[in-house]
């Protein structure tokens, strides 16, 4: 992936977040300057009273090494703002995937999309290949061990002949049963992933049809509004919104 520039993530991090903040912080390697800068702010003085929630247990790590205070997420948590890296974003609707990577430790996708979901504002940052529209590529899908391959067949069936399904191994490169020792999450559950090879015309839709699978759990989807994305590229920066008629380029 194209690295994201500092100067990007500090404007970032200037712009949104505010002194007393409860802030989500996201995993990636843009989130994890993020987490940086946020720490060099609080040292400085120039922020004070910031509470971080991690979405992992690498950006858990950033933040204590950082010096901003933790705490976990519960359902009950009131968060002012969040931020994430996202694996891709449908240019339009802003509808990202996260996930995609291999998750590490007791990491949980079923945690940050609830942190991201919960955060009464939402802020993707992506480098410009991960903004687009015709997407391809896998979306991770959590699924109840017990029955795990009726979900995947019937998955298969929804999507055939535009995407794969295998059950993720923990460790290597496993087929599509997902091997000897295939990925169970901290909550138990399997992970699918649905590997599109043709363009997925609607991430909204894929949503909607998973969702109505028995046995389906969650999945890397995420549908937020209100929800900007900063995407970065070599000639700058551009801001993005889902609400009506507002959309700023900057510098």
């Amino acid at each position: 992936m194209k690295s994201i520039p500092h100067i990007v993530i500090s404007q970032h991090v200037d712009t949104y977040i505010k002194s007393g903040m409860v802030v989500g912080l996201g995993s990636g390697q843009a989130s994890g300057m993020a987490i940086q800068y946020l720490g060099q702010q609080l040292r400085a003085g120039a922020l004070k009273d910031i509470v971080g929630i991690p979405m992992s247990i690498t950006s858990a790590t950033e933040a204590a090494m950082s010096g901003i205070p933790l705490d976990k997420y519960q359902d009950t948590s009131q968060i002012d703002f969040a931020f994430d890296d996202a694996d891709i974003v449908e240019e339009g609707t802003l509808v990202a995937v996260i996930g995609r990577q291999r998750p590490r430790g007791d990491e949980s996708i079923i945690e940050e999309k609830s942190i991201l979901n919960a955060a009464d504002k939402l802020v993707f940052i992506v480098p410009e290949n991960r903004f687009k529209g015709g997407l391809e590529g896998s979306i991770p899908v959590l699924v109840q061990s017990l029955n795990w391959m009726d979900a995947a067949e019937e998955i298969d069936d929804m999507f055939l002949g535009d995407a794969e399904v295998w059950r993720r191994p923990s460790i290597g490169h496993a087929g599509p049963l997902g091997g000897d020792f295939p990925l169970i999450t901290k909550e138990g559950h399997n992970v699918l992933d649905v590997i599109f090879t043709s363009p997925i015309q609607s991430l909204a839709e894929v949503a909607e049809s998973l969702d109505k699978v028995d046995g389906v759990v969650d999945h890397g989807i995420v549908s937020k509004s209100p929800c900007t994305v900063v995407i970065a590229s070599e000639i700058g920066l551009s801001i993005v919104d889902n609400l009506p008629a507002n959309v700023v380029e900057g510098p």
